[in-house]
């Protein structure tokens, strides 16, 4: 199977796992509305480019590492739509979660998102306790404080917002941990494969920010604007546009030119220079050119 078949597999067992008759039909119902139809899974994509990189020795590890990180996704998506913080009415082109179905049960079905993506870590790589016990540490990392996403999301109720440490915790942690979760599923090293995912985090990060005030809401699938509707530090704010895009350029180079020694390197590189192409809606792309 090609990647995105072996992501969307991974994850309709994971959400397959949490169904039962027994269970509460309007929780299931919740959570697949937040994880299918997905956006473009670019974590998991990456966390599945990095790991066949590596050799790809155990698939079903690096399978239920690329599940587990876009579930983490999800959930804060989730989260982070909800009226306390972006107050957002669409994700992905659809209703968001609090909208399509309540309040509690978008926190809910974030909560039980987490959960689940350590479930899938426990099931899928069982056989190799190493790997399983570093995968564990990468993503409660990425999730938790003082650096990961609710850590990010923690960062807007302070009086005075440190962009960088904002945009690092928010939208960096899952991409430094989705390359560090590939070789760790193959069993390499994964703190050398944490510069990748720093320099595309902050990249992609910025091309949001971006994004923010250039996308078309329709194309993008969610509003734009968010940043200064609520009050946020953005990187277009500090930067300007073509700070921004400068800034982009210089951060997609440092992270092709930080992948490790590895079997599969020019593919990588390759793949993640393709991906990245993608990053900025056309008329900033040709800016970026």
């Amino acid at each position: 199977m090609g990647a995105m078949d072996r992501i969307e597999s991974a994850l309709e067992t994971a959400l397959a796992r949490g169904e039962s008759p027994s269970g509460p039909p309007l929780l299931m119902q919740a959570l697949r509305h937040a994880v299918f139809p997905g956006g473009q899974r670019i974590r998991p994509k990456l966390c599945l480019s990095v790991a066949m990189a590596c050799g790809d020795d155990m698939p079903t590890a690096a399978d239920s590492a690329a599940a587990a990180i876009e579930l983490l996704h999800c959930a804060s998506l989730v989260h982070d739509d909800l009226p306390t913080f972006d107050n957002a009415d669409t994700r992905r082109g659809k209703p968001t979660i609090h909208k399509a179905f309540n309040e509690p049960l978008a926190v809910l079905a974030g909560d039980a998102m987490i959960v689940m993506a350590f479930q899938v870590l426990a099931k899928g790589v069982v056989g190799a306790p190493e790997r399983l016990v570093r995968l564990i540490e990468i993503y409660s990392e990425a999730v938790g404080s003082p650096n990961g996403i609710c850590a990010g999301q923690a960062w807007e109720s302070e009086p005075t917002i440190d962009l960088v440490e904002y945009q690092r915790a928010k939208t960096g942690a899952l991409f430094a941990a989705a390359t560090e979760a590939g070789a760790a599923a193959a069993g390499y090293d994964n703190a050398q494969w944490r510069v990748l995912g720093e320099a595309l985090g902050e990249g992609y990060q910025i091309a949001d920010d971006l994004r923010d005030i250039a996308a078309d809401p329709e194309k993008l699938g969610k509003p734009v604007g968010q940043d200064a509707a609520n009050g946020r530090p953005n990187a277009v704010a500090e930067l300007g546009v073509e700070g921004a895009v400068a800034r982009l350029k210089r951060l997609i180079t440092a992270a092709v030119d930080s992948i490790p020694e590895c079997p599969g390197r020019d593919p990588l590189r390759a793949a993640i220079l393709e991906e990245t192409g993608r990053f900025l809606p056309k008329n900033l792309a040709r800016q970026a050119a």
